[in-house]
Formats: structure tokens, C-alpha cells, sequence
């Protein structure tokens, strides 16, 4: 069999590949114009070899502060262009004001105009490149399903949603009870005979094939046979968990039922006494710095807050902690008084409730400075699913049974489903954060809190609390 296949990076491999070549891009624009226009601000070499490590470090941070590696902004020409702007003035800014590691201020200013010019024009031109090529449908991954029927347009549209160059081309019905009548009933993607799976993953240059299906007897001997011998020949075949998990960066608790933890192994720093440690110390000291932050705005906040909000300064309230203790939260009040008079209701985007200054206090997340007081108590963490007020969590728990996991770590004042996923208004928006935040607990390491907090940033930079 000839294995017919075309190129698709994965989200990982595309995220890798913009860092790489935003740096290597950089690096050899700015050794071009030294070489064109006796640019001596920034000399490539063996000597200052440091200087390029530095410049690829604050590039790869900075940019994604600014998004610059959010596939669905960086396939886009018209928001990439203003992360790269954003990218490149702050880089440059930054690069000239810390000289300790990077080169001393030159003498002649237009220096520091051919640096910048050569980082912006750089990163844009490479940016387009990459929008108009790589990024575009000849690069699509092909892949089959195996599921049942009535499952098939709620997995494609789970896949496809999130990665558009996912390309779900067709699904092999596996449910056996099902009564197939092709001519009466419209498949949402092409429903592929059993008998001619093998075929068609063949003659469609089809990459992968995803196997969705709960019932085992739907695997018939002829379907198993075909996919060994499509093993054999070099093509992927995956379960959908594990596709869905790699490609959202979420749980799909509703796919794996009374199985959940067969496919939600705890991550080991949840027991790990250096990372708590660790983790610990530093949120010791962020609380310190943010409350001290917060003690400089306390005059500005005043003022706003007898303008705008007219009454108590800060409200407590009760929310879930971990291990399900109660705990009291802390934070700016942003709502008109007696905002609940017909009960506890989720909070909606533009919501009446809201006070004009507390939208400004939401927005920039500056209500919840206070809550580094809970942090500082050991009540919550910086990172870590947000708690939850306790009518809730009973509500969302009678229709999720997975809900109360996420109470396993501390809650956060940040965490992967805030970084990553609108305000809740509904139950099922809490079950897209639930899946979030349990991806969190599974996989929790050093690296993706340093990511959570870098996303953060981006979300406070660009005005997006709710």
C-alpha cells in the first residue's frame, strides 16, 4: 500500500515553529542591516553571544504576552499585525533599557531606529509569509472518525472548532443497532461503508483515523483488520480523548463517562513536596507585592468608588475551597446594593448589576487585588481553578459529576479556564471551564503555570475581565 499523505504541523509543532523562526528571522535581518547600513548597535558574534540569547528570550516571552503565539490570531493578518507591533516596541524598549545584558545605549540614535525597524519590518514580512502559506487549507490534516451516528457532528465540531486545518473528512458508523438508511437521513460528514474504510483512507490522503466509539461491538473483525493493516502501512490511529485533550487543552469529561479516571491521572506535582514548597514561597511573595500594589491604588480606587459605586469599599463573600472547606473571599465590591434580593444568579456580560466604575474594577481585574489577603492565609493560590460560591457548586455538580475534582488543589486568583475561556454566564459554560480546569490539575508543572501567568498578563494588557 502506497501511504499518501501531506504535510500538517500539529498546534504544538506550529507554536514551536513561530518561535524558532520569529528569532532566526530577527537574528538575520538585524545581521543584514549591519552589514548594509555600518549598523554597529547589536554585532553578531562569538564574544557577544549573549546579547542574541537575551534578544530570543524577550521576544519569546514578550510575544506571548501579546498573543503572537495564539494559532487563531497568528492566522490572522489583521490581528497579527497588531501583536507584532505591540511585540517589537516593547522588545526594543526593554532590550535598550536593560544594558547590564544587552549592548550600552549607542551614541548615535538613529542606531536604535535601524534596530527597531529591522525587528518590526522582520517579524511582519515572516508573519505574512506564514499567514499566506503555512497556515493556509493546503496544509490540513485529513482525518476519519470511527463513533456512532448520533455522536458524529458534536465530536467533529468539538475537533474542528478549536483547529480549523483539523479537517474531519468523513466517519465509519460503528453503532451495529443502528438501522443505517443513508437515503432518508442526511450525515453531518460523509458516512464511509465499513467495508471501504481501508479504501477511502487511501484514496483520500487521509493522515489519521480517530476512534470515538464507547460500544465495543461496533469494532467488527472486518473494521479491526483494516485498521491493523493501516497500522502497518504507517498511518496514525488515535482515541478521541486523547486527540481532543492534545488538540483544546481541555478534558472531555462528557465523552468518557464512569471511565473518567482511566483517562485523568492526578499530575505528580499535586504531591510534590518541593514544587508545593516552591509554589508556596512564591505566592507568599506575589501576594506582598500585589497588596502593596494595591495599597498605592487605595486613593485613586477611593475616589472612584464614591463617584461611581456610592457604598461599602469591599464585600465578602463565600466561596469553595479545597478539600470543599468554605472559606470567605475578599474583594472590591463592584455591584449596586442589594444586588441578589431574588436570589444567587450567574453574572452576564453587561450585566445591570454593575456598577459603571465596577465594570472599569472587573475589566482590569483590579477588583480582585484583596483576594491576595486570601492568598497570603493559605486560602487560595495565585494559580488554580477560581473558586465557586457553594449554591453553585451544587447546582453545577447535580448535572456534572466530575464538578467537584477540581477541588482536589487550592483555588486561584488566575487559573488555565481564565486564561483561556470567557466569564461563565451558564451551566454550560462551567462544564468548558470544568474541562479546562481539569486539564490544569492533570497536567500542573512549572511550565504551565509560567504560561498561565504570561496569558495573565495578556488579559489584563488588553482589557478583558469581566
Amino acid at each position: 500500500m502506497i501511504v499518501n499523505k501531506k504535510i500538517h504541523f500539529e498546534i504544538s509543532e506550529r507554536k514551536i515553529l513561530l518561535r524558532i523562526f520569529d528569532v532566526l528571522t530577527v537574528l538575520s535581518a538585524l545581521y543584514f542591516v549591519g552589514i548594509i547600513f555600518n549598523f554597529n548597535y547589536f554585532n553578531i558574534s562569538t564574544t557577544n553571544y549573549y546579547w542574541t540569547i537575551v534578544l530570543g528570550i524577550y521576544l519569546n516571552i514578550i510575544g506571548t504576552v501579546f498573543e503572537m503565539y495564539n494559532l487563531q490570531i497568528a492566522s490572522n493578518e489583521y490581528q497579527v499585525v497588531k501583536s507584532i507591533i505591540l511585540t517589537a516596541s516593547t522588545t526594543v524598549l526593554i532590550y535598550l533599557l536593560t544594558p547590564v545584558y544587552t549592548p550600552f545605549l549607542p551614541t548615535n540614535r538613529i542606531q536604535i531606529l535601524f534596530f527597531y525597524v529591522a525587528i518590526l519590518v522582520s517579524l511582519f514580512l515572516w508573519r505574512l509569509f506564514y499567514v499566506k502559506f503555512l497556515a493556509s487549507s493546503r496544509f490540513e490534516k485529513k482525518v476519519i472518525l470511527i463513533c456512532d451516528k448520533d455522536q458524529a457532528e458534536e465530536l467533529v465540531s468539538g475537533l474542528e472548532n478549536v483547529d480549523p486545518h483539523y479537517k474531519v473528512v468523513g466517519y465509519v458508523n460503528s453503532d451495529s443497532f443502528q438501522i443505517r438508511n443513508p437515503k432518508k437521513e442526511k450525515d453531518f460528514v460523509k458516512n464511509i461503508d465499513i467495508d471501504k474504510m481501508e479504501q477511502f483512507v487511501v484514496e483520500n490522503s487521509v493522515s489519521e483515523v480517530v476512534i470515538a466509539s464507547r460500544k465495543t461491538d461496533g469494532i467488527t473483525v472486518n473494521l479491526y483488520n483494516q485498521l491493523i493493516h493501516l497500522l502497518e502501512n504507517g498511518y496514525v490511529i488515535r482515541e478521541y480523548t486523547q486527540v481532543y485533550e492534545s488538540i483544546t487543552n481541555r478534558i472531555p469529561v462528557q465523552y468518557v463517562a464512569q471511565d473518567f479516571y482511566r483517562y485523568f491521572p492526578f499530575s505528580r506535582s499535586n504531591q510534590n513536596q518541593l514544587y508545593l514548597l516552591i509554589v508556596r514561597i512564591l505566592e507568599i511573595v506575589v501576594s506582598l507585592i500585589g497588596l502593596l500594589i494595591g495599597c498605592l491604588l487605595v486613593p485613586l480606587i477611593f475616589v472612584g468608588n464614591l463617584l461611581g459605586n456610592r457604598g461599602k469599599f469591599f464585600y465578602t463573600q463565600e466561596r469553595i475551597g479545597k478539600n470543599g472547606l468554605p472559606f470567605k473571599i475578599l474583594k472590591l465590591r463592584t455591584m449596586v446594593k442589594n444586588a441578589e434580593t431574588n436570589g444567587a444568579v450567574f453574572t452576564t456580560i453587561n450585566d445591570s448589576r454593575i456598577t459603571s466604575f465596577g465594570k472599569f474594577l472587573r475589566k482590569s481585574r483590579i477588583d480582585e487585588i484583596p483576594q491576595f489577603f486570601n492568598i497570603l492565609k493559605g486560602e487560595m493560590g495565585v494559580i488554580g481553578p477560581r473558586p465557586e460560591r457553594p449554591v453553585f457548586v451544587q447546582e453545577i455538580a447535580e448535572v456534572m459529576p466530575f464538578y467537584e475534582t477540581r477541588h482536589v488543589i487550592k483555588p486561584g486568583l488566575t487559573g488555565w479556564a481564565q486564561v483561556n475561556y470567557s466569564y461563565g454566564e451558564t451551566i454550560n459554560d462551567s462544564l468548558i471551564k470544568l474541562q479546562y480546569d481539569l486539564y490544569y490539575i492533570k497536567h500542573r508543572s512549572i511550565f504551565l503555570d509560567i504560561n498561565i501567568i504570561l496569558k495573565t498578563f495578556s488579559t489584563v494588557l488588553f482589557y478583558r475581565g469581566q
